[in-house]
């Protein structure tokens, strides 16, 4: 039962498209604010793993024993990795936003992943520290 006069009722089924159009504004804006938060987070990485690499290389060329040049070659390996998970995880975090933006443009409902790329990332991650671990301890 509706209590509200009329006029009431008819003002705002006439603003329901504005406030649809202000929904979507809202979900691409922070659709572009999560964009961004990938590129920050990907290019700490792949900065990071440069990083390494630039380190590593340069302590392997001063020290030349067996086991300094283990070491160096298993951080430089995992200064590879990061590199390589950062620009993947970068095309993926493009490639995700353009989807969500498609499907956001032809209305169509953009709906979360089972399997989002923050945990992907996450879990590969913790796949890497395993194995630079690994690595890490003589056998």
């Amino acid at each position: 039962m509706n209590l509200q006069p009329s006029s009431q009722v008819d003002a705002r089924a006439d603003l329901a498209p504005n406030r649809t159009a202000m929904a979507k504004f809202q979900t691409q804006l922070a659709l572009d604010r999560t964009t961004l938060a990938w590129i920050s987070t990907t290019l700490t990485m792949t900065t990071f793993g440069f990083g390494m690499i630039a380190f590593f290389r340069s302590l392997r060329e001063k020290s030349m024993t067996p086991e300094s040049a283990r070491l160096h070659e298993g951080a430089i390996r995992f200064g590879t990795a990061l590199v390589v998970l950062g620009i993947v995880a970068l095309v993926f975090a493009g490639m995700s936003h353009w989807f969500s933006l498609r499907k956001l443009r032809c209305g169509n409902d953009v709906v979360l992943s089972q399997w989002p790329l923050s945990v992907t990332v996450a879990m590969l991650l913790a796949i890497l520290g395993l194995a630079g671990l690994w690595y890490a301890f003589p056998r």
